[in-house]
């Protein structure tokens, strides 16, 4: 059992209310800082710099656009809870000037859930009787939306704190003055992608080893599309320049 069901367990565990999976913007930091410190490592190596200018440019590419990705998603979780508060304000306005309406809603519901005759007028009229409970009803039933919100601080946080983790894996070959650190940062990163992979089955009912590889397949197919943009670019430019 994956927790008791003592009642003073029941008790305390819902005392302490839902509980938030930051996960996605872990993974989505992770991935993503991976796979843009690669692609520096693999252009500036193209173009024959040396160590110093590839821990440069990827430190800075690590705190500026580990930066933007947090603001970012600071900003559009913000904005999703914005959008609830904007919604629910919407339907307590419509219980409190139209509650008759609102019936025939949760009526229409619950019936295509099936629920019938007077199993659902019971539902209704209980669902119906605190404002609370029918308000976060509706958000649920009718627009998908849940009464448990995301912390924009706490989501962009997990994003930036990922991204610098994961984004500096690709330069620890430069710092160390590893041989061939090209092939070596491609190696790091794609350990780095598995790892997450790895660690994203806790939350999921995959084996560990193929969410491992699911996610390495999908961070390696998007560091490669970015090696490749680079090396299209390399050779326009040589081309220009010749």
């Amino acid at each position: 059992m994956e927790h008791s069901h003592d009642p003073k367990d029941i008790a305390a565990r819902l005392a302490l209310g839902p509980q938030v999976n930051y996960l996605r913007d872990w993974i989505y930091g992770g991935i993503d800082g991976a796979v843009t410190t690669f692609a520096i490592v693999a252009g500036v190596v193209g173009a024959d710099l040396n160590a110093g200018i590839v821990l440069i440019l990827g430190v800075a590419n690590l705190l500026a656009d580990g930066f933007s990705m947090a603001a970012s998603n600071y900003s559009g979780t913000k904005a999703e809870i914005d959008d609830y508060r904007r919604i629910e304000q919407i339907e307590i306005r419509h219980i409190r000037n139209d509650p008759e309406g609102e019936r025939e809603e949760l009526r229409q519901i619950y019936r295509a859930k099936g629920f019938e005759g007077e199993e659902l007028e019971a539902m209704v009229k209980l669902l119906s009787a605190h404002e609370k409970v029918w308000t976060d009803t509706m958000l649920n039933e009718e627009y998908g939306l849940s009464h448990v919100q995301r912390s924009p601080m706490l989501a962009a946080w997990a994003t930036f704190v990922a991204f610098i983790i994961c984004g500096a894996v690709p330069l620890i070959p430069f710092v160390i003055g590893m041989e061939a650190s090209a092939l070596a940062a491609a190696y790091a990163t794609g350990v780095v992608f598995f790892i997450i992979g790895a660690m994203k089955s806790n939350w999921s009912t995959q084996k560990w080893y193929f969410s491992g590889l699911e996610t390495f397949i999908i961070g390696m197919a998007a560091a490669g599309m970015a090696y490749g943009v680079g090396v299209l670019l390399r050779g326009l430019a040589n081309g220009v320049g010749g």
